[in-house]
């Protein structure tokens, strides 16, 4: 019953790379393997299995356990396979009657001081130390039992307490049997280095930090730890609670934009855990807390399973039925369409819905409602990326795996937090920072990068926020003038026209790290090192970014900044080079990729392309607009002016997450039908008429594409808690519109849109159940997917460099509004909280709070833990303070993840010129200590209480029935 646990071949050693071979002869078996490997792994290669406990195929060998003890003919003693290289020429025996002997005893040993409690213990079924005990022929144990016992750590007062303190696993030291696993873990795999080995000899056992509890300690609960343990020492309390899961299925996480694959391990419908799955290539067996443990939202009690109507923000809801909600919907739209035009209804749809979803939503807009309104979340983080790519390579998406890192010499990270927003990633690159890479932080905040356990910047240029194009212009000065530019490179795949230009430009004096120092606040020596540093000859430099890149008024001209250093530089097109976006969440990619955005059909083609536009209208046998759509901020000014009546809103949160939120609020009051497809009743939803209730990634079948182009399977484990997944409600609103949709799986939805999309031509669900993932394109010419763009050739042709003049931001500091306000993320949060906030991680962030420095905290008279006043032009709120150096003097800072902090309550319409991606990394605020919550926060306690009364008026009203 649980042999799905153990398909996956546990090798016991790392997989070594090298061009040299070795051949041996293990038990009589000739097996030929690369120089380097172990004999354990070796072993494997020729089918068989040496007994092991203190070694894993995710961890260095280890040597502890003393099991896997081998013969090799010639040499004296007993070797163990884990830590031996295999060489030519071996003879390698595995079994032997010394062996058994030697092997026999040491786990009698191990179990003398292990309770004996195999039938109640929560490993049971699933323990190593169990399998290892049947495998060495164990019988009976001469130690540690009746009066002679000796000492022990199961019984009486020497047990140690267990552990309960994380919610998401129990430590239990009685059970320890101290090989090591969780530490090396928690050092190689995540890098953070919480755990240790604490005692000596027989005292030894694992401690958190300095023997504290879990949740005491540096520990951040990415379960490494746990997934490493071969006992139940470390285990899963849904494991505990639940008893061993009894079959799994893969799938990939619905968070952010890594795409970690897991198994989804099950006891009929009801979820036991998630394990990350080692095949997976964008994680490799790695998670985070959220993907690892977070995944409870989907059966939390909030969870709105029914559909519901009213005809007022301000009147109870309804619920009705599907067929009922669907009509009544779609009767909305005709009425609206019908008395202000065909362009009064829209769509936006989330970038946590699948590829599946997101293209039939924009195929509803195009086809069914007649017009090209629609946008995708994406607009509001990564849209600079799409843009600025797209006009300097040829293709906007990043250039890599993130795998690639591994290859990095010299890694610039700008505007990005992987430790905290993409943290399975950031462990990997740590490693490779631990590994001997150099690291260039551009951040006006101190992130975890710049100085944590055994990893330190090289250069931190702490720059003021918003001046993201003068230091890339700064960085770009150095290379041309002191002659770093690959002219090799730029001579054979670049634009040489565009070259000279952006040449010339970069190279005047107004550009020089000098004449920048007072626009940056970053010394000039420090931006010449890094760029000196980036630029080495002859070293592979990746640059990776985030939000802090797109989210300004120059985005999409930082992006174009970003794109030519790396030409410049000729770090593109290879391995452990690139451009590396970092994309918030789970589907940014693959929503922008299927045609979500007002202006592209699915694959970034123009809407006024009239040879793609008439392949789409072939297919879908409709007339497609030629002009683009309204973007969302223009849907919600042409609802405020009294042109857009009506939204049909799929897993987005505009209230909590778009800028400006009374804005935002005064838009949705001003439509007349507003319809939110989710789980929950989000910020939007209050201001709905129709509430679809929406399907988790566990509840549907689909795709999901990563930051690195990396196509991955979604799949259903378990039947959708309002009976239809999220497609399925998109193509019921179609076939009531009039437009015909006639699905039967999204599978037949992605042939719709492989025959359609050039880069998705060779993609399918037969293909990536067989090879797990492919990233695009995918095509005649790239079967199995393109790991690496841009080899020999860019997209474009030859590479355009794109002239990046800085212009300041109009959101100015002055007297009144004396500092800078900036806004991102943290680990345990996901972007507005609805699915996090309903999980267990608000044991770590209960709150959205406000770092300031001491500085500016000491002249305002604030203290730790102090209510502080937020004031911007556009708005305030009020949140606690906490006072730390992490960010500069100047520059305050505060996370979004709750909607009764109003962070966009303060954050201001100003936006990026080409994509009119949001400025949330620059609002200019007074922060003042104050006695009670902001006039707007009180407005919406009573609006939310009321809201929340409607919603259980319809809910008491069902019972009642």
């Amino acid at each position: 019953m649980l042999d799905h646990l153990k398909l996956e071949i546990d090798y016991g050693t790392p997989l070594r790379e090298s061009e040299k071979k070795v051949t041996l002869e293990i038990d009589g078996q000739t097996v030929t393997v690369p120089e380097g490997t172990s004999l354990m792994r070796a072993a494997v290669d020729a089918g068989v299995k040496v007994p092991k406990l203190c070694a894993t195929d995710s961890l260095e060998p280890f040597g502890s356990c003393r099991l896997c003890l081998v013969e090799v003919e010639g040499r004296r003693g007993f070797p163990a396979s884990c830590t031996t290289p295999a060489e030519n020429g071996m003879k390698v025996h595995t079994q032997t009657s010394k062996l058994q002997e030697l092997r026999k005893n040491v786990m009698e040993l191990y179990i003398s001081d292990h309770p004996l409690d195999c039938l109640t213990c929560s490993a049971n079924g699933n323990c190593e130390l169990q399998d290892m005990a049947g495998v060495t022929g164990l019988r009976e144990v001469r130690y540690g039992q009746g009066a002679d016992a000796g000492a022990n750590h199961f019984k009486g007062e020497s047990k140690p307490l267990i552990d309960f303190s994380n919610p998401y696993f129990n430590y239990d030291a009685s059970k320890c049997i101290v090989c090591n696993r969780c530490v090396r873990a928690c050092e190689e795999t995540q890098g953070t280095f919480a755990l240790t080995i604490s005692g000596r000899g027989f005292d030894s056992r694992v401690s958190p930090g300095q023997d504290e509890p879990f949740m005491a300690s540096e520990c951040v609960s990415c379960g490494a730890c746990v997934e490493a343990c071969p006992t139940a020492t470390l285990q899963e309390k849904s494991v505990v609670q639940l008893g061993q899961p009894e079959h799994s299925a893969i799938t990939t996480c619905a968070y952010c934009g890594v795409g970690c694959g897991f198994k989804a391990e099950m006891k009929g419908n009801e979820v036991v855990r998630m394990v990350p799955w080692k095949d997976g290539k964008a994680n490799e067996g790695h998670a985070c807390v959220k993907g690892r443990f977070a995944w409870g939202y989907a059966t939390h009690k909030d969870r709105i399973t029914s559909p519901m109507i009213r005809k007022s923000i301000n009147d109870p809801w309804q619920e009705v039925s599907w067929e009922e909600a669907i009509n009544y919907t779609a009767s909305e739209f005709k009425r609206i369409q019908a008395k202000y035009g065909r362009d009064s209804v829209g769509a936006l749809v989330s970038s946590r819905c699948t590829n599946e979803e997101g293209y039939l939503v924009q195929k509803l807009v195009r086809a069914a409602f007649g017009n090209n309104n629609v946008d995708t979340c994406a607009r509001v983080c990564h849209s600079p990326t799409g843009y600025g790519l797209k006009q300097t390579l040829g293709e906007s998406a990043g250039t890599q795996t993130f795998k690639s890192v591994e290859k990095s010499d010299v890694i610039m990270v700008i505007g990005a937090n992987p430790t905290d927003g993409h943290p399975v990633f950031g462990s990997r690159m740590k490693k490779r920072l631990r590994a001997g890479a150099k690291l260039i932080v551009v951040d006006p905040r101190q992130i975890d990068l710049v100085k944590s356990p055994h990893i330190r910047s090289d250069y931190h240029l702490k720059l003021k926020p918003g001046t993201n194009v003068a230091i890339i212009s700064a960085l770009a000065h150095v290379v041309v003038t002191e002659g770093l530019v690959d002219e090799e490179f730029v001579k054979a795949r670049c634009e040489m026209k565009s070259f000279n230009e952006w040449r010339d430009f970069v190279a005047k004096p107004e550009n020089s790290p000098e004449a920048m120092e007072a626009v940056t606040g970053v010394p000039a020596e420090q931006i010449r090192g890094a760029a000196r540093l980036f630029a080495t000859k002859g070293k592979n430099a990746a640059i990776y970014y985030g939000l802090g890149v797109t989210e300004h008024s120059q985005g999409s001209t930082m992006v174009m900044g970003i794109a030519n250093l790396a030409m410049a530089t000729g770090n593109v097109g290879r391995e452990g080079v690139g451009v590396n976006p970092l994309r918030g969440q789970n589907n940014v990619q693959g929503s922008c990729d299927m045609g979500s955005f007002p202006h592209e059909l699915p694959g970034y083609r123009h809407v006024s392309d009239s040879t793609a536009r008439s392949l789409f209208e072939s297919a879908w046998n409709v007339e497609l607009r030629a002009e683009p759509g309204l973007r969302i901020p223009n849907m919600l000014g042409a609802a405020v002016d009294g042109s857009f009546k009506a939204l049909y809103c799929e897993g987005e949160d505009p209230v909590q997450s778009d800028p400006d939120t009374q804005h935002v609020a005064h838009a949705l009051e001003s439509m007349e039908c507003v319809v939110v497809q989710d789980l929950f009743l989000n910020e939007t939803a209050k201001y709905a008429h129709v509430f679809l209730p929406g399907a988790s990634f566990l509840e549907k079948d689909g795709t999901f594409t990563n930051a690195e182009r990396r196509i991955s399977r979604v799949r259903k484990v378990m039947p959708p808690k309002a009976k239809y997944a999220d497609w399925e409600v998109t193509q019921m609103l179609s076939n009531a519109l009039g437009y015909p949709m006639n699905y039967k799986h999204p599978s037949e939805i992605m042939d719709e849109i492989a025959a359609l999309t050039p880069t998705f031509k060779g993609v399918s669900f037969d293909k990536l159940d067989k090879l797990g993932s492919v990233q695009w394109p995918c095509n005649d010419e790239a079967p199995e997917g393109t790991p690496t763009m841009h080899i020999g050739s860019f997209v474009r042709g030859k590479g355009k460099f794109i002239i990046t003049q800085y212009v300041p931001t109009d959101e100015k500091v002055t007297p009144k509004y004396p500092l800078i306000l900036t806004t991102g993320r943290i680990l345990s949060q996901y972007n507005v909280g609805a699915q996090t906030r309903r999980t267990e991680n608000v044991h770590w962030h209960s709150e959205d709070r406000l770092e300031i420095h001491p500085q500016d905290a000491e002249d305002r008279g604030i203290k730790e833990g102090d209510w502080v006043g937020i004031q911007s032009r556009s708005g305030s709120t009020v949140l606690r303070a906490i006072v730390t150096d992490k960010v500069q003097p100047g520059v305050v800072y505060t996370t979004f993840h709750f909607p009764e902090s109003g962070a966009n309550v303060i954050t201001t319409d100003n936006s990026d010129w080409a994509t009119n991606c949001p400025e949330y990394k620059v609002t200019a605020v007074q922060v003042l200590p104050v006695t009670q919550p902001s006039e707007w926060q009180k407005g919406y306690e009573r609006f939310n209480r009321e809201q929340l009364q409607h919603l259980q008026a319809a809910q008491a009203e069902v019972v009642g029935k």
